[in-house]
């Protein structure tokens, strides 16, 4: 009986360091693509923080009037929902699914039509089988970012809000804080409202009077498209770095977790193969003392 349990905790340890490898594996697939977008997102916040003074500036000093910024009774309502297309990363889907269907279970509540526009097959998977209405989906960006998703993303919104088929456009994803840490977030993304911050920068900001050529009302119809792409970008890199951080957070805890069981289990081998062989010297001196 002995000798089965050892070659139990064997095989057992055996298939818990092969669980081990795969986990360290997808770590360091992670850390990777967590560096690369990380990279790509922190090279764009500046533009995104010029670029949103800018509009700003516009906003708060022009005459202007476009249909992006109007605000109409919201009888439609879509949110923009982004998670990943895999698994194994902690918490992360869960949050961000949890938090967006509170917010559009309070929506239909409201009376408001509600439709989920969907980035990620676990966002997807999430809302169809709970009976939701999936507006469009993306299933297959596999937590890449590139301005042509962007793009693709930012005018399938745009153009639902512009024809009258939703009121109001809002986004739901994981912000990046820190590689530790990612919060979920609900916010408002059509139509355009001021931009909050903080209130040093926004002081700074209104000291400085620009010279707008050709005219502010051309400046404004320039930078509006660059705006809500740089947005839906920033938006989706958030999201994608979130994601490889939980993932990269995740695997590392399992490997380690991994590493306390081999541990646990190689003691436990250990004392049955010890408690194995104790038996087996007490059957020979008992059957040399019986002779």
């Amino acid at each position: 009986m002995a000798g089965a349990g050892v070659k139990l905790l064997n095989k057992r340890i055996r298939s818990v360091k092969s669980t081990q490898q795969i986990t360290k594996a997808m770590k360091m697939v992670a850390a990777s693509k967590l560096q690369r977008s990380q990279g790509r997102m922190l090279a764009a916040r500046p533009y995104s923080r010029k670029l949103t003074d800018l509009m700003q500036q516009l906003a708060d000093k022009a005459d202007i009037v476009h249909p992006l910024f109007e605000v109409r009774p919201v009888q439609k309502r879509l949110y923009l929902v982004v998670a990943s297309d895999k698994g194994l990363c902690g918490s992360y889907n869960m949050n961000v699914l949890k938090l967006a269907q509170k917010a559009v279970d309070e929506s239909v509540a409201e009376g408001v039509e509600t439709q989920v526009y969907v980035v990620g097959k676990k966002a997807n998977d999430y809302f169809f089988k709970r009976g939701y209405t999936v507006f469009e989906k993306h299933i297959d960006f596999g937590g890449e970012m590139n301005s042509e998703r962007g793009r693709l993303v930012g005018n399938t919104a745009v153009d639902s809000f512009l024809s009258g088929e939703f009121d109001e456009v809002r986004v739901v994803y994981a912000s990046f804080i820190s590689t530790m840490n990612q919060r979920s977030l609900d916010l408002p993304l059509l139509p355009i409202a001021p931009e909050t911050g903080d209130e040093n920068m926004e002081e700074d900001s209104r000291s400085v009077d620009y010279i707008w050529e050709p005219s502010q009302s051309a400046m404004f119809d320039a930078l509006l498209p660059l705006y809500l792409r740089n947005r839906i970008f920033m938006t989706l890199s958030e999201a994608f770095t979130s994601e490889h951080a939980a993932r990269m957070t995740s695997m590392s805890a399992a490997t380690e977790n991994a590493g306390e069981m081999i541990r646990s289990l190689t003691i436990q081998r250990n004392r049955e193969r010890q408690a194995a062989i104790t038996s087996e010297l007490l059957d020979i001196v008992g059957g040399a003392n019986a002779l």
